[in-house]
């Protein structure tokens, strides 16, 4: 990993935070940290981040409000850590605009290997050839580089992770596309545990580009073996 890769965590758990703190030095990362998300957002709009662990539940600010700042601004990699394993305030996170969620207690090596295939997708998207970086399908037309999609000509706010699953389904158009393979090429996994990532990224993403989510023609469903992108 490289070493200037900057890490903020905010929770406000102090003995979390050491515990983080002390690992990803160990792991080569420059570590800034916070105890609720006022504190957090103020050292994120000071410091240069590539990537942030965040709390749901902590005073004065919580996760959720933090991540509603750091959208308005960043499309930095955000993964929420919850001690709540229940499916409502993992899906807010999601939808909020989170990358990912880990739900407390957690394996520091699992830990890093969320973040260091949060960094890997940025950089892979940096990567994306200059021809596949503009998508057109029917109505729906994506620009990386712009960070932007447009449906019948009205421009969509999508979330990065949405944004980046849009565009490899639109490079696949036609494809089955299980949720293994876009965990692996969209998230980075290479490891397949119990997770609704996929499902909720896509139920998002009907709600901002179909006219009629219930009834997608873009985004399709294929029954027990997962999506396929239409267009």
């Amino acid at each position: 990993m490289d070493q200037h890769k900057r890490i903020l965590i905010v929770d406000d758990d102090p003995k979390m935070v050491d515990l983080l703190r002390v690992q990803f030095e160990r792991s080569g990362f420059a570590v800034m940290t916070a105890t609720n998300g006022l504190q957090g957002d103020k050292v994120f709009r000071a410091n240069p981040v590539d990537v942030i662990m965040l709390d749901v539940m902590m005073p004065q600010r919580d996760g959720f409000e933090m991540l509603r700042d750091v959208r308005a601004i960043s499309g930095v990699p955000v993964i929420m850590l919850s001690a709540l394993g229940d499916t409502d305030n993992v899906v807010k996170g999601l939808e909020l605009g989170a990358d990912d969620y880990i739900t407390k207690p957690f394996e520091f090596k699992e830990v890093l290997a969320r973040v260091n295939a949060a960094l890997a997708r940025v950089e892979r998207v940096k990567g994306a050839t200059p021809e596949a970086r503009v998508q057109t399908r029917g109505d729906v037309s994506l620009d990386l580089d712009r960070g932007t999609a447009r449906v019948r000509d009205t421009e969509v706010s999508l979330t990065p992770i949405e944004l980046e699953l849009l565009h490899y389904m639109m490079l696949h158009a036609g494809r089955l596309l299980e949720r293994e393979t876009l965990l692996r090429d969209v998230w980075g996994y290479d490891y397949f545990g119990k997770t609704n990532l996929v499902d909720v990224a896509i139920r998002r993403l009907r709600e901002k580009i179909e006219a009629d989510p219930s009834n997608p023609v873009y985004l399709l469903t294929v029954r027990g073996q997962g999506y396929r992108f239409a267009g």
